[in-house]
């Protein structure tokens, strides 16, 4: 069984941008429907996606509803630095912290997931 932490850096701002969030929320829908281990984290520019995500306009809707129940969390400093903490939230996503208000990548590794960014 393969374990795997997915990271969304990717902003909001560009079409390779969104090129970035499509390949990533659909390697972790493979990877849940195969029934393998997977996190899924929000970090850096990437924790925007999360309120445009929940949004029910946004055509991307249904894939972020499908893996969901992946989500570990977005990145407490960066939901800040990026004006969308309150949005992150709202949206009933836990703030990760663990080393210096970021999340812990060496927390993941230690429990044996391979740690993708996108």
């Amino acid at each position: 069984m393969s374990k795997v932490a997915m990271v969304i850096l990717a902003d909001t701002e560009t079409h390779e941008d969104l090129g970035r969030l499509v390949n990533a929320l659909e390697g972790v829908k493979e990877l849940k429907e195969a029934n393998e281990e997977v996190a899924l984290i929000f970090d850096g520019a990437g924790t925007k996606w999360v309120a445009e995500l929940s949004n029910p306009a946004h055509r991307l809707h249904g894939l972020f509803q499908a893996v969901q129940d992946t989500i570990a969390g977005a990145c407490s400093y960066c939901a800040s630095a990026f004006g969308v903490k309150e949005q992150v939230q709202a949206c009933g996503v836990p703030l990760l912290a663990e080393f210096e208000q970021h999340p812990s990548l060496h927390r993941w590794i230690r429990e044996g997931y391979q740690v993708i960014t996108f």
